[in-house]
């Protein structure tokens, strides 16, 4: 196997991507995400209107996890057989109207339910749309992954505002994101002849670079404890920040949620930053220099006890978290060169819904020892992936311009 960088970066096609198309997969993700951004905001009024304790608060979080872990890669390995781009537009209406539901259900079980088919969309969705970055974004891909990753950051901030609408008005109020999503996924069916006319033209180029790629597993799979612990960081931050706010620091609901949303927003930014990093130093030096920060500040936010240093501890938890992000993604791809979409069900598909998967576990040691000392659990994860991240090689030759 040729593990040299020129290797690895001789395999994608080297076009100036088309500059709307770089940018339309990320407002296809901001829509994506902002249904499924939305659903930890929800909680605390979920444990209202049913009586829910932390671990059946979190089981909604598992329920959105669980099937869809399995789901991302099935359909990354689908999309690499048969590349099938109406997935993207499926998959935003599948989550948005799931999410919509909950607001029209009077079950835990519905709760439950449509939570699971949330996830089934995002599961849909996120292969396909992650193989279309890949396929446009020319030489550029960190760059390229952080404009997409920005527009799932984006939607995971924009989401606990929207959620709000149903503390306001009522769960009915959760239709709005039906309407979003089915809006956003009939712009893009609109836009599909362009998106078939970028396919067609990167159609050569793809089939040579398919025809020297290989699968490095032995990385990918070193690689996965990474994505792996990154997952866990998100969803259990995901889940309990706002629930942490709450009943430990004794802020409003709407406290809750802005701090989720500020977490979010400032890895928005930081989320593109680590993409443009990436080019320039490696994918592998952003993600070390991501868990060395994250090793500390995840102990100090974890046992801190003021509201104000909890809001300021957000910003670098925030760039330990989310910087990451795009290097993951595009290291994936490239260590698994021949089954892109398979990789990137794993990255950005069962990177993000492993951790739901842990959340229900924190949330039951949280109901018998208390949320701080249950998370504390997320400082042990931070120090293995610390370690794992010495034993992953790049795969591209850093660029300073």
């Amino acid at each position: 196997m040729n593990s040299s960088a020129s290797a690895y970066s001789s395999r994608a096609p080297q076009e100036t991507p088309n500059r709307f198309l770089t940018y339309f997969p990320g407002l296809c993700h901001l829509m994506n995400d902002t249904a499924q951004g939305s659903l930890a905001a929800l909680l605390p009024l979920f444990m209202t209107l049913y009586g829910l304790n932390y671990e059946k608060a979190a089981a909604i979080m598992f329920a959105n996890t669980a099937l869809a872990s399995v789901a991302q890669p099935l359909f990354g390995y689908l999309a690499d057989k048969r590349s099938t781009h109406l997935f993207i537009p499926l998959g935003m209406v599948i989550a948005g109207c799931s999410i919509a539901a909950l607001g029209f259900v009077d079950s835990y079980m519905a709760l439950l339910f449509f939570s699971m088919m949330a996830g089934i969309g995002s599961a849909i969705f996120h292969p396909e749309a992650a193989r279309w970055v890949n396929r446009i974004s020319g030489p550029q891909k960190g760059r390229a992954m952080g404009y997409f990753s920005v527009g799932g950051n984006g939607g995971f901030a924009v989401g606990p505002i929207l959620a709000g609408i149903a503390y306001i008005v009522g769960p009915h109020g959760l239709i709005i994101f039906a309407v979003l999503t089915v809006s956003m996924a009939l712009i893009y069916l609109v836009m599909a002849p362009r998106h078939r006319q970028a396919s067609v033209a990167s159609t050569n180029a793809q089939r040579l670079a398919d025809a020297s790629a290989v699968n490095d597993w032995k990385s990918f799979f070193r690689l996965f404890v990474i994505i792996a612990a990154r997952s866990i960081n998100f969803a259990v931050l995901n889940t309990f920040i706002p629930i942490y706010w709450i009943t430990h620091l004794q802020q409003s609901t709407a406290s809750g949620n802005f701090a989720l949303s500020v977490f979010f927003f400032l890895g928005t930014v930081v989320t593109l930053l680590g993409g443009i990093l990436s080019d320039k130093i490696g994918f592998v030096k952003v993600i070390r220099y991501c868990y060395i920060l994250l090793v500390p500040i995840m102990i100090a936010f974890t046992t801190s006890n003021y509201y104000w240093l909890s809001m300021v501890l957000l910003i670098p938890l925030s760039v330990g978290v989310f910087a990451q992000y795009s290097p993951i993604v595009v290291l994936g791809q490239q260590y698994l060169a021949k089954s892109i979409g398979f990789a990137s069900g794993i990255t950005l598909g069962l990177g993000i819904t492993l951790g739901g998967m842990v959340a229900p576990l924190v949330g039951k040691a949280a109901d018998i020892y208390g949320l701080q000392t249950a998370w504390l659990c997320l400082n042990v994860v931070c120090v293995v992936a610390l370690l794992f991240s010495y034993l992953i090689k790049d795969t591209s030759a850093p660029t300073v311009k």
